[in-house]
């Protein structure tokens, strides 16, 4: 799940920020006012609600984990379309930008071919923090009983599930690994 949540949050994430960073004026406006949206939404709340809502519809376990991907990809994009935006608004002055515009270059190969890839160090943090968060906030809201369902593992459900003495223990090796976690 913390993967391809991460790999949601990024794609999103780079094409706005790189419109916005590239194109400024109206364009940065625009798209810098839905981040602003999105970072307005509290998401731990929706998605308690959208969980809740799962249950009380009986979506199956693994559609339910595609839209628990698709919904902490979706509300996590917007910190990551800052840092590129901010990112490409610096390196959109440099003289290597102005030797692309003289030769020609395509928008989009100027964006995606030679300002992206100066900013993949900086991705490549964000997006591991990113990672651990989406980690932790999955095995919480599998904890709260929320997230994925049984037939799937999770550190949250796998803590849940140990909910007596016996299989407190009997089966310490199960449980201990993902409570250190």
């Amino acid at each position: 799940i913390g993967f391809i949540v991460v790999f949601i949050e990024t794609l999103i994430g780079v094409i706005l920020g790189g419109l916005a960073g590239y194109f400024g004026k109206w364009v940065d406006n625009l798209i810098m006012r839905i981040v602003d949206i999105f970072y307005c939404i509290p998401s731990l709340p929706l998605i308690i609600i959208l969980g809740s809502a799962m249950d009380a519809m009986k979506v199956e376990p693994q559609t339910r984990m595609f839209y628990l991907m698709m919904i902490l990809g979706f509300l996590g994009w917007p910190a990551i379309t800052r840092l590129v935006r901010g990112q490409i608004l610096s390196l959109r002055e440099q003289e290597f930008m102005t030797a692309t515009e003289a030769c020609g270059i395509r928008v989009s190969r100027r964006i995606f071919k030679h300002l992206i890839p100066n900013v993949i160090p900086q991705l490549i943090v964000t997006c591991t923090m990113s990672l651990g968060s989406t980690i932790i906030m999955e095995a919480t809201l599998s904890f709260l009983g929320i997230g994925v369902k049984f037939p799937f593992a999770s550190w949250g459900n796998i803590i849940t599930d140990v909910n007596d003495a016996y299989v407190m223990t009997h089966y310490w090796f199960v449980w201990i690994p993902a409570g250190i976690c």
